[in-house]
């Protein structure tokens, strides 16, 4: 530790990235990436868009985009929040709407970045323990409290909470805002952006980054009642009014307007995703029922770790988690059909080798 640090600095425990290897070529598995390019009106935008305009600062309010997004989801652009990736959408949310001296609540296996933000900004908060079929249980969502975040799907298990639960935790949270981050929502599961005009301390964070093939962009967003909107605007002008920039600004128009690219592409995955998960029901693996871009699964006769470690070293990265419940679990990402083929034979190969 550097003596020029903060108490601060010296206090984090930062969230740590999926890794994204330099030393040679891999199958990428193991970050959630869409294996998709993007719509190919996005690409065609961004390159007629890298103009002498770039010297210009963008527009601070993204109106245009803002206004497409709220189109999609039968909004007003004044129930849109946008921000550069769903993590800093999340960290601002963190600072508009919960207070230190309340604990908020989320799941005790769950996204990482949650106990990073509570412990930077210095609120307290309960990890709820997710049931051993890695379920939420609602009822521990139903107490006093300073606030409810949750991924819904779930990260990393993949698991979807359904609306009617939802809505159970927003009856009962009328004084706490209820954030649901839905990063993984296109993928299966039914958004809760439809409960908004019955609840409004509902906000729900969604991303570019995964089912619009975005992830390089950065472009976050929030849907929610004009209040929660109103908050996230003071907090993200207090650190940086120009949060998008052009380019980002350009291609997530036209990725929310190809809806024709958006289906088709996700479709792919989650077709993909299902063949996937029964193969390696027939390897031995227990697979958590996902409704993400992702599978959570566990083999009985192998160790997680070595696995992981053995697909590495096969050209394969897929994630491993070495946290308490889930370290013998691996995250794999669904890729192309190629791509999930190539991995699928060499976890036949790795467990026929190390579970003999």
């Amino acid at each position: 530790m550097s003596k020029y640090w903060s108490r601060i600095a010296q206090s984090m425990e930062p969230y740590i990235p999926g890794e994204q290897p330099k030393d040679k070529k891999y199958i990428k598995l193991n970050t959630n990436e869409n294996p998709y390019p993007p719509s190919p009106k996005v690409l065609e935008s961004l390159r007629a868009a890298a103009d002498p305009s770039l010297r210009l600062y963008p527009d601070p309010t993204c109106d245009e985009l803002r206004t497409q997004i709220g189109r999609f989801y039968s909004l007003r652009k004044e129930n849109v929040f946008l921000g550069n990736g769903s993590d800093e959408v999340l960290a601002f949310c963190f600072l508009a709407f919960f207070n230190p001296e309340k604990p908020i609540l989320f799941p005790d296996v769950t996204y990482s970045f949650y106990p990073v933000y509570a412990q930077l900004f210095k609120i307290n908060y309960e990890s709820v323990p997710l049931d051993d079929h890695f379920s939420l249980p609602v009822e521990r969502f139903l107490t006093k409290n300073g606030g409810v975040i949750f991924p819904n799907p779930n990260a990393p298990t993949g698991k979807y909470l359904s609306l009617d639960h939802v809505k159970t935790i927003l009856v009962h949270n009328p004084d706490s805002v209820v954030i649901i981050d839905e990063a993984y929502i296109d993928f299966g599961g039914a958004s809760a952006v439809s409960l908004m005009r019955d609840f409004p301390n509902l906000l729900v964070v969604q991303t570019f980054s995964k089912s619009r093939s975005l992830a390089g962009l950065r472009i976050g967003f929030a849907l929610g009642h004009e209040d929660l909107i109103a908050g996230l605007d003071r907090v993200k002008n207090s650190f940086n009014s120009y949060t998008l920039d052009r380019l980002a600004l350009i291609g997530a128009r036209e990725a929310i307007k190809d809806e024709a690219y958006f289906h088709e592409t996700r479709n792919k995955i989650i077709q993909t995703r299902e063949k996937v998960s029964a193969h390696l029901r027939k390897l031995g693996f227990q697979v958590v029922p996902s409704q993400a871009n992702f599978i959570f699964a566990t083999h009985a006769q192998v160790k997680a770790n070595a696995l992981f470690q053995h697909l590495r070293d096969r050209g394969v990265l897929v994630r491993y988690f070495n946290k308490p419940r889930i370290d013998n679990y691996l995250r794999i990402t669904i890729g192309t059909d190629a791509e999930m083929a190539a991995f699928l034979q060499k976890a036949a190969e790795i467990i026929s080798f190390l579970g003999s």
